[in-house]
């Protein structure tokens, strides 16, 4: 089989994987985040610097929320919700990245000065 491939036919080979590689490294890349959007009951709460490391207490309905701010990154530290799933999911660094706490109707997501899409469909 690699005997039928010719020199032509690995520069495409070799120009679409180049080409593959740049849209990864530029296209799909967030950024950095310069600050954390945190929301109680649909509403913002608070928009935060990323810049300075604290702990905010967020209400809502089944308590307060702690949302850590540490080294240029976020994450729900503790939350009333039963399963703890947003506590689970760990620190928040790129841009669009975000920690829903549904049953207590939390959220914090990563903003920066470019918004990264999951999609392109909607």
């Amino acid at each position: 089989m690699l005997a039928h491939i010719k020199p032509g036919d690995w520069l495409t080979v070799l120009c679409g994987a180049l080409l593959t590689v740049w849209l990864v490294l530029t296209v799909w890349q967030g950024g950095t985040a310069d600050k954390a959007i945190i929301r109680s009951g649909g509403k913002t709460f608070r928009e935060i610097s990323l810049s300075r490391n604290q702990v905010v207490e967020v209400p809502g309905p089944l308590g307060i929320s702690r949302i850590a701010i540490y080294n240029r990154q976020a994450r729900v530290a503790s939350d009333p919700s039963p399963r703890q799933y947003c506590v689970h999911q760990g620190w928040l660094k790129q841009v669009g990245e975000i920690a829903i706490c549904l049953p207590n109707q939390v959220s914090v997501e990563l903003a920066g000065n470019v918004k990264r899409y999951d999609s392109l469909n909607y």
